[in-house]
């Protein structure tokens, strides 16, 4: 009972995400300024990294946290130099 209890619960979270990650394509595409794309590819990434978890708890491979955890590393960093760009129109100084 229990097992089928994750099962579906597991199934209903990823539907959710990426429902939550069409709306954030949306919001990437129509988005009025470049600050709210960013913040719309640094929620996208933090999907994918919750997506790939939950993907790792179905299959019970920790080679998909692994994923996770490179993703969220990627995301990080290409959230600060993108927020670094558009302050001062430069990456490297």
């Amino acid at each position: 009972m229990s097992a089928a209890i994750l099962s579906w619960s597991l199934c209903i979270a990823q539907l959710m995400i990426v429902l939550a990650m069409l709306c954030y394509v949306y919001r990437l595409i129509r988005g009025p300024r470049a600050q709210d794309r960013v913040l719309c590819l640094d929620a996208m990434y933090v999907c994918a990294m919750l997506l790939a978890l939950i993907f790792g708890i179905r299959t019970g491979s920790t080679l998909y946290f692994e994923m996770a955890l490179v993703i969220a590393i990627v995301g990080f960093v290409s959230t600060v130099a993108l927020a670094k760009f558009l302050m001062r129109g430069e990456v490297i100084e």
